[in-house]
């Protein structure tokens, strides 16, 4: 089941709520795991048992290390065997295609490769339950003994299939204690209908943009198209990612959880380095905190900083998917911030800021060439596109004909992906000064808001999350 679905926001999530809230304080938590399973299984049956073990071999996995912590050997040897299941079960659903495709490539025989349905949301759960033991290990957190809970943790439905990532660190006093009110339940309703805005209205339309461009052969794009083709994309996974980030987010707040915050506006950055402090927060954290740091991070030699960045991100390249272009996609940036650190970081914080700004834009444009080719071949020819190369010259009639044909769109995505949009919506909200008329100006914005989005729901080609896959 998918938030953007009639199934889930006319019928699911109002008898969840409802049900939820009427429920006494010692069966939430069972209510709330039933539904997140049943949530689940709605679109994967067979991969509910796949959850179910998840949950069983870690919740154990974590006594199992928890029980042992006074011998440091012995918990770190439970640690590692229980990384191990959890990264094999990942990889071998994730990458098993990609591996053998390796070792065709290798071998002067071939191994018959059977594809895969990837589990929704494994990555960001099993990147969640790998958190809970290691931070048992490092003596940071108990293990949980309440199966519901621990279950609860791992398979939460709003952000079980595409985050953020929570940390059990984060949430375990709120597995046990969270505070309930109108006001927060008021705020996280307001949150959740602008995810779905930024989804359905936003990225749902830049998507048919950027698939209207890619459709287009070399010989039929502009160099100006070509450009106007990354940046739809740019808009798409955006407002897409973020617009479930804040949809999930939402509804914690509904159901009395505070999840982390996932965006930042991240293409207001003048740096790489600031790019990733405002993209995709928590998968940067889990990084830096379960790999960069054990690694070394910025403390070792020279050599061996740069060594721990390629790996790093070659990491988090994989992580998003098994194909060599999310590897170069990876290296990319590990490379980019490498040259920041080491190069001409220090120039470039000498730059005027709306510089710097096109600096940081320029180069998160050509990675999200690599992140949405299919393959390096056809990231690199659209490159070439993007420089002039094999396409119908600087600017033509098509270009001209997209931008003004979609200048609402683009506009719209502009403001909605900085500050602005925000302070917009906050001055027309604030320009009524009476509170009973603000309220009711809250009221009518936010439920126009909902009911144009259900409207493209029910009118326009369904699109699911781009991150499911991942």
């Amino acid at each position: 089941m998918l938030f953007n679905s009639i199934a889930f926001l006319i019928i699911f999530l109002p008898i969840v709520l409802g049900l939820y809230h009427i429920a006494p304080r010692r069966i939430k938590n069972v209510l709330l795991l039933l539904a997140s399973l049943f949530f689940y299984a709605w679109g994967e049956p067979i991969y509910l048992f796949l959850m179910l073990l998840s949950i069983l071999v870690n919740y154990f996995s974590g006594l199992d290390i928890y029980l042992k912590r006074k011998n440091k050997r012995r918990a770190k040897n439970s640690l590692i065997i229980a990384i191990i299941a959890n990264l094999a079960i990942l990889g071998f659903f994730k990458y098993y295609g990609f591996m053998v495709m390796i070792l065709n490539t290798i071998f002067p025989f071939e191994i018959p490769v059977r594809e895969l349905p990837l589990p929704i949301g494994i990555s960001f759960y099993t990147f969640q339950a790998l958190s809970y033991l290691i931070d048992i290990y490092r003596q940071k957190v108990e293990a949980q003994k309440n199966i519901f809970k621990f279950g609860l943790y791992i398979s939460m439905f709003p952000q079980l299939v595409a985050g953020p990532i929570v940390r059990y660190i984060d949430i375990e006093e709120q597995l046990t204690n969270r505070i309930y009110s109108f006001d927060k339940f008021a705020k996280g309703l307001m949150l959740f209908i602008i995810g779905l805005a930024k989804k359905v209205l936003i990225a749902d339309s830049a998507g048919t943009l950027f698939a209207q461009i890619s459709a287009l052969g070399a010989e039929n794009v502009s160099v100006l198209t070509a450009w106007l083709g990354v940046f739809a994309f740019a808009f798409q996974i955006y407002f897409d990612f973020s617009g479930y980030s804040d949809m999930a987010i939402g509804l914690g707040k509904m159901l009395g959880f505070e999840l982390p915050v996932n965006f930042d506006y991240p293409y207001v950055a003048t740096s790489i380095k600031e790019f990733w402090q405002r993209w995709h927060i928590t998968l940067s954290t889990w990084f830096r905190e379960y790999v960069y740091i054990p690694l070394g991070g910025s403390r070792a030699a020279v050599s061996r900083h740069i060594i721990n960045l390629l790996i790093v991100w070659s990491l988090t390249g994989l992580w998003h998917g098994a194909a060599w272009n999310f590897v170069i996609w990876g290296l990319f940036y590990g490379i980019a911030l490498i040259l920041e650190k080491y190069i001409w970081g220090n120039l470039i914080e000498k730059l005027p800021k709306i510089l710097r700004h096109f600096y940081a834009l320029f180069l998160i444009m050509i990675g999200w060439v690599f992140f949405f080719s299919p393959s390096l071949g056809e990231a690199f020819r659209y490159l070439q596109m993007l420089f002039g190369v094999g396409v119908n010259g600087l600017v033509d009639s098509r270009s001209i004909f997209l931008i003004l044909s979609n200048w609402l769109l683009l506009s719209v995505a502009i403001l909605g992906s900085s500050p602005i949009g925000y302070k917009i919506l906050r001055s027309i909200v604030g320009a009524f000064n009476h509170r009973v008329a603000r309220k009711c100006s809250i009221c009518v914005i936010y439920l126009g808001i909902f009911i144009l989005s259900l409207a493209f729901l029910i009118t326009e080609t369904y699109i699911p999350f781009l991150y499911f896959r991942f």
